[in-house]
This record gives C-alpha cells, sequence and structure tokens, in this order.
C-alpha cells in the first residue's frame, strides 16, 4: 500500500497569526492518494475561508468560506469569494527564452497575489474585478510551443473526500 502524499503551501498569501490548516483530497479530481494542506483563517461569525491560493483542489479559491468534515478536510464550500485561480505549469528542459520573468513582471505589475509550488508550478488569483490578460501574454509564447500549460482552478466544481484516511 502507497502512502499519501501532501502537497503543501510553504508561503501562504493569507498567513496569519492564527492559521488552522485542513486537507482537500485530490482523489475526486485524478490525483489519487494525495491531498493539499489547505490554510485556512476562522472567520468572525464562525466558519472558515481559505487563506491561500490552491494548486490542484478545483473550485476553490482564495476567500471561499468552507465547511469541514471532521475538523480535518474541506467538505465543502458554503460561499465564494468570486475569485478565479489562474494556474501554470512550466515543462522541463525550459526553452531558451523562459517566460517566467515575464509573468513574474506582468504579477507585481497588475497586483496579483501568487504562490508557487517549486520553481514550475504557480496558482495566481485573480479578483472577479481583475484583467487576467496579461498574465495570458506573459505565458502564450510558451503555451503555444508546448512548454507551458494553463488552466482555471473553477474548470471542475469542487468535490468532498472520496476516501477516508
Amino acid at each position: 500500500m502507497s502512502e499519501t502524499t501532501y502537497i503543501a503551501h510553504e508561503d501562504p498569501v493569507g498567513r496569519g497569526a492564527e492559521n488552522y490548516i485542513a486537507m482537500v483530497d485530490l482523489e475526486p479530481f485524478g490525483f489519487e492518494k494525495m491531498c493539499e494542506q489547505i490554510w485556512l483563517s476562522t472567520r468572525t461569525g464562525g466558519g472558515y475561508e481559505v487563506a491561500c491560493i490552491p494548486f490542484r483542489a478545483y473550485g476553490l479559491a482564495l476567500g471561499d468560506v468552507v465547511e469541514l468534515r471532521d475538523s480535518r478536510f474541506v467538505e465543502r464550500v458554503v460561499e465564494r469569494s468570486g475569485r478565479r485561480i489562474f494556474r501554470v505549469f512550466f515543462m522541463e528542459p525550459r526553452p531558451r527564452i523562459d517566460s517566467r520573468l515575464a509573468l513574474r513582471n506582468a504579477l507585481q505589475s497588475g497586483g496579483f497575489l501568487s504562490e508557487w509550488s517549486g520553481d514550475r508550478h504557480i496558482a495566481i488569483d485573480v479578483p472577479g474585478s481583475s484583467d487576467p490578460s496579461p498574465l495570458f501574454r506573459a505565458v502564450q509564447c510558451e503555451i503555444d510551443a508546448g512548454t507551458a500549460f494553463w488552466e482555471w482552478g473553477d474548470s471542475e466544481p469542487f468535490q468532498g473526500p472520496a476516501t477516508s484516511f
């Protein structure tokens, strides 16, 4: 029996003095025996708000309010924040023209929040009122060349745990 792999957020954008950590079972999204560690903040009126930018969980975004199962797993999204997640995965070997610097510049000039998982996978917070086109333009040449792939984090609905750990 193989062990569960955990995807961690080393520097969550919403890290505060007090955070709560729960897991998202990634099996419903095609990642068998994988969980993503999600940082949460507690809300004054009760409940939990997502305080990181999910790398692999679908249908979940920064600021969403969630309900937990057994105080360990995200069970469902109770209230959506209106934000989206733009994800980019950069392939190896890197091409001669590496668009990661252009993407970092687009993030900074647009005021976008982001989190990296290693140096090839980035999750970017796109507030509902923001124009994501500079992000696309920054990586378009690599997407066209097949050296980078992108997706929206809400391309599938959120699903609660498929298994019990």
